[in-house]
């Protein structure tokens, strides 16, 4: 495999040493527009692979020439949200980049599946698959994976159990409005219900929604890296080992989850082909309600871009 990472920010820099670590690729190439910053990095990655015992060949560029015929490519380029940003303010800067940056890798890697991380994460998604004119299949939002790894922390971390035991997944958009679905949540097996008071759960259903927004005020410059780039990597694992991860991802609907025309965190099948499938579950009324809420709001915002 070789996959490129565009955008050599905390987060992209995450992602490529994350790839390289794990030997997901025989080759990375990380792209970035401020020169040096990419070689830099990329090299200081390549000298770390004696101790971690990694044959990836890993180089930085600031043009995507070196990035041809990647079969994974990684978009996280954009401005970050400050403390008071809202994702929504960050779109018109975001889709401008977003829309240059998957018309090069498309130019130079026509067959690639992407994966998009840049906020406002489900609009940026819309934005790369209707540039690149991919089917949706190979073009995946990253949200869903980053929310639930999120919830399941906190859960753990109330009922001081490994977050290896923890099972849940977060649906819908990337935002205020994503819904964490209690019903399915579960510890060993055991559903969240029997374990935790509804207050408790209902307090980290609220923190889970503003998870960044936390860690953004924490930093008061920049926004997190170390858990998105943890949630990309799990998900290019999925692909390129053809692991049929049920992950929860960012995709194009037609119908499914009673939804058309909007890109929204649903639960996925993830592996070679990328999305191979949308796994639809039953929801009740509160929860469909709550879906389509999210996914209106985003839908408002698709409406705004001007592509």
């Amino acid at each position: 495999m070789k996959i490129t990472v565009v955008g050599a920010g905390n987060v992209g820099a995450g992602v490529a040493q994350r790839i390289a670590d794990k030997s997901l690729a025989r080759e990375v190439v990380l792209i970035d527009v401020v020169e040096g910053i990419p070689q830099g990095k990329a090299l200081d990655m390549y000298e770390s692979s004696p101790v971690e015992g990694a044959d990836v060949k890993i180089t930085g560029s600031n043009d995507y020439e070196p990035s041809a015929k990647s079969d994974i490519v990684v978009i996280t380029a954009g401005i970050a949200r400050k403390p008071g940003m809202s994702r929504d303010d960050l779109q018109n800067t975001n889709a401008g980049i977003v829309k240059s940056v998957t018309e090069q890798v498309v130019k130079y890697s026509p067959d690639a599946i992407l994966i998009i991380v840049s906020n406002p994460l489900d609009v940026m998604t819309y934005v790369a698959m209707k540039v690149s004119g991919h089917d949706r299949r190979r073009v995946i939002g990253m949200a869903g994976v980053l929310d639930t790894a999120r919830f399941r922390s906190f859960i753990a971390e109330a009922l001081h159990v490994s977050v290896e035991d923890v099972q849940a997944f977060v649906l819908g958009g990337h935002g205020d409005s994503m819904v964490p679905l209690v019903r399915f949540t579960s510890v060993g097996g055991i559903p969240v219900t029997e374990l935790l008071p509804k207050k408790t759960i209902d307090e980290i259903v609220t923190r889970t929604r503003n998870g960044g927004i936390e860690i953004v005020n924490y930093l008061k410059s920049g926004s997190a890296y170390y858990a998105p780039s943890s949630s990309v990597t799990q998900m290019v694992q999925a692909i390129v080992q053809d692991k049929k991860r049920i992950l929860p991802c960012s995709v194009w609907l037609q119908g499914e989850y009673k939804l058309n025309n909007v890109i929204v965190g649903v639960p996925v099948k993830l592996g070679a082909g990328g999305c191979e499938e949308i796994m639809q579950i039953s929801l009740t009324d509160e929860e469909q309600a709550a879906l389509a809420k999210s996914a209106a709001e985003v839908q408002v915002n698709i409406a705004k871009l001007k592509l």
